[in-house]
């Protein structure tokens, strides 16, 4: 169905944007210096939830090894040492991921690949504040 006039207070808005795959699913990405609210990762947020819940197995004494605990787990151990790293971040960095308001760079796929264990190269590198003391 068309109208055969156009309705005189319509505007055309353009917005730039592009879509980008993320964690499986398409996002929409602004251009820089655009402001927008930030999504939670949440592939991002299990695995750091994962990652901190397997530390505290390991450190109780639940689990002897992380063979042991990644046969429990039903996952190989190479994996579970790449996803255990994540609780090396620095508390402020985890803040900022929990709030969902990381960089668009902070994936899941960019720290199971590497990142630095240094707390000021991670502010730095990822641009998140020192917490207040």
């Amino acid at each position: 169905m068309s109208r055969s006039k156009p309705v005189p207070e319509t505007e055309t808005v353009h917005i730039p944007f592009r879509l980008v795959k993320r964690g499986g699913r398409k996002e929409m990405q602004l251009p820089d210096g655009a402001s927008c609210q930030h999504k939670m990762d949440n592939t991002l947020i299990k695995a750091l939830a994962r990652a901190f819940r397997w530390k505290r197995m390991l450190e109780s004494g639940e689990f002897a090894t992380i063979a042991e605990l990644a046969e429990h787990e039903g996952i190989a151990p190479s994996y579970m040492t790449r996803v255990m790293r994540l609780t090396l971040l620095a508390p402020e960095t985890v803040e900022v991921i929990l709030d969902g308001r990381q960089e668009p760079k902070v994936t899941l796929a960019r720290l199971m690949s590497y990142f630095p264990v240094d707390w000021e190269e991670q502010r730095a590198q990822y641009r998140t504040p020192r917490a207040p003391r």
